[in-house]
């Protein structure tokens, strides 16, 4: 199993967390980030959660302060909130994705995944129409305005299809590849709509009765 640290203050959502995801993932539970960065030095995690409302120093600090020392583990912050600012806030910390309470453990377990199946530090960058493409980061430059942060789904589903541009995807094999079993064919229509509205709307190309593959953007 891979390990997982979670750092959670709520006395009932920490336990609740901890318990179903030990059912796959080795999981520590501590409930501030002074314990966190014990625990964090004494042993290397593969992924961690963190709440960004901690008591002590806050969540999105401590991220902060791990950056800063080049800690490079996968980091999903969570929070209450939810509007844009403070999403953009939290990626701009450090965090490689975010996600708002309250949430389903389905879409917690499905981006845990993502973020351990996409994370291997080789910094690989991808051209794509004047579109910069960094999954490492989590982000896309823009030609027009600077950097557009993604989510760790959205990372996931850009991946498969700029590692093979010439290839059409199908909406089954996106499916298997990139969301939790269990997910509708219409989820890897929101998340085509997703990255288009981020980015262009001609960034992925849809195949009339066959799928998806990355656009031909001149």
């Amino acid at each position: 199993m891979l390990r997982l640290l979670i750092v959670e203050d709520d006395p009932r959502l920490g336990p609740i967390m901890r318990d179903v995801l030990a059912t796959g993932w080795d999981v520590e539970l501590v409930t501030n980030a002074e314990d966190a960065d014990r625990c964090a030095a004494a042993t290397p995690f593969d992924v961690m959660i963190i709440d960004r409302g901690l008591p002590g120093m806050a969540g999105e600090q401590w991220v902060r302060d791990l950056r800063r020392r080049r800690v490079q583990t996968p980091i999903l912050l969570l929070t209450a909130l939810g509007e844009l600012h403070d999403r953009v806030e939290g990626l701009d910390a450090g965090a490689n994705d975010y996600l708002v309470k309250p949430f389903e453990f389905e879409e917690l377990n499905a981006r845990l995944r993502a973020l351990t199946r996409r994370y291997d530090g080789s910094g690989q960058r991808y051209d794509i129409g004047g579109w910069e493409f960094s999954p490492e980061d989590q982000r896309i430059e823009s030609p027009y305005e600077g950097s557009v942060p993604l989510t760790s789904t959205e990372t996931a589903l850009l991946s498969v299809l700029a590692a093979e541009p010439g290839r059409t995807f199908s909406r089954e094999e996106l499916l298997a590849r990139v969301f939790a079993h269990g997910e509708r064919d219409t989820t890897v229509e929101t998340y085509v709509h997703y990255l288009r509205r981020k980015t262009d709307k001609d960034l992925i190309e849809t195949v009339r009765g066959r799928g998806y593959r990355l656009g031909r953007l001149s």
